[in-house]
């Protein structure tokens, strides 16, 4: 009966998304496209999926920015074409996906005026998804509470700036506590939302908001050391939800070397392995892993509005993935085209 429900209202947006889910590459494409040997014959490989013509209208010769531009425009057409069909409770719930892309660009923004870099091409490298109107007027805080006041009040963000308005002046420093304490009060606030979602939309995705806390955990304890960030200061920018927390939060909030960090993180089973660099895979090439294993498992159940956050972090990594193939042929670097993280 919950089914019947749920198709009424969201039904037709599952099944787009689904299709979108069919028409992601494959093993077998990705194999044509580690065999091609210039951007072109990329190009034409590509032109058989899903991606179409994407790059017919593309002047001059091609590069992997614009491979990488226009495959990430495809997936915010898409994204946004969903959204416009969706009502309530999943178009906040595709909002909630949108307020992750908003804070790197308000970080971004900030960091990028520090050091003078230049606005205009601030404003290019912004992801589309978080933009709003006011974005472009961060360029001109100075401080945080101007920040806050001038620009960030009208925004879905003002709920989760207040813990922020204690920092001190804008450095580099205070700028990265800014934005894991915006990600903490974000995460934590979807949590909660996505608990009050039906069946198994809820389920599923308190499993992968819990991985995505927890990554965010082990990464502030690794980029902790050697700065003045204290134990504390970690436990306050940790998300409170995970399956590292509470007892193994506190103990990498704690970590003072890889070591530790590796113990604690280990010590859930979904997470082992984390650490092995046998296989010339990084941390964060085993994040991907984990995660993509999480989308796959999404993607098993049905009337659940998690199929659509799986399928945009599927759909990412398969850019990633394009743009890292696109980047060993450009550099000829062939002996490295078959280090990507395979999606389905």
């Amino acid at each position: 009966m919950e089914g019947v429900f749920f198709n009424g209202n969201n039904g037709y947006i599952e099944g787009i998304v689904r299709g979108y889910r069919s028409a992601l590459l494959t093993s077998a494409i990705y194999s044509n496209l580690t065999q091609c040997d210039t951007l072109e014959d990329l190009k034409l490989q590509l032109s058989a999926t899903d991606y179409g013509n994407f790059l017919a209208n593309v002047p001059g010769s091609l590069s992997t920015s614009i491979i990488a531009e226009k495959a990430t425009q495809k997936l915010i057409d898409e994204f946004r074409y969903i959204r416009a069909q969706a009502v309530q409770p999943l178009s906040k719930f595709m909002d909630f996906i949108t307020y992750a892309y908003m804070i790197d660009n308000v970080a971004l923004l900030i960091t990028g005026t520090l050091h003078e870099r230049d606005t205009h091409e601030l404003l290019e490298r912004c992801h589309p998804l978080g933009w709003f109107e006011s974005l472009p007027a961060l360029c001109v805080a100075t401080n945080v509470e101007e920040l806050y006041n001038t620009v960030l009040i009208d925004t879905p963000l003002a709920p989760y700036f207040k813990d922020c308005l204690s920092a001190a002046d804008l450095d580099d420093l205070n700028i990265e506590i800014i934005r894991n304490t915006l990600y903490r009060a974000y995460l934590e606030d979807f949590y909660a939302f996505c608990k009050n979602l039906s069946t198994p939309s809820n389920e599923v995705m308190a499993s992968l908001l819990e991985f995505e806390a927890d990554r965010r955990v082990i990464n502030i304890s690794l980029n902790s050391f050697g700065t003045e960030i204290t134990r504390d200061e970690r436990l306050q920018l940790s998300p409170k939800f995970g399956k590292l927390y509470s007892s193994g939060t506190e103990a990498l909030a704690s970590a003072d070397d890889i070591e530790q960090v590796r113990i604690t993180v280990e010590s859930v089973g979904a997470y082992k392995g984390f650490f092995d660099t046998s296989n010339n895979k990084s941390l964060e090439d085993h994040f991907y892993l984990r995660e993509m294993e999480l989308c796959r498992n999404a993607f098993t159940q049905q009337f659940t509005y998690s199929a659509i956050w799986a399928w945009v972090k599927a759909k990412e990594q398969e850019i990633r993935n394009i743009t890292w193939i696109a980047e060993c042929i450009a550099q000829n670097q062939k002996e490295r085209i078959q280090n990507y993280i395979s999606v389905f």
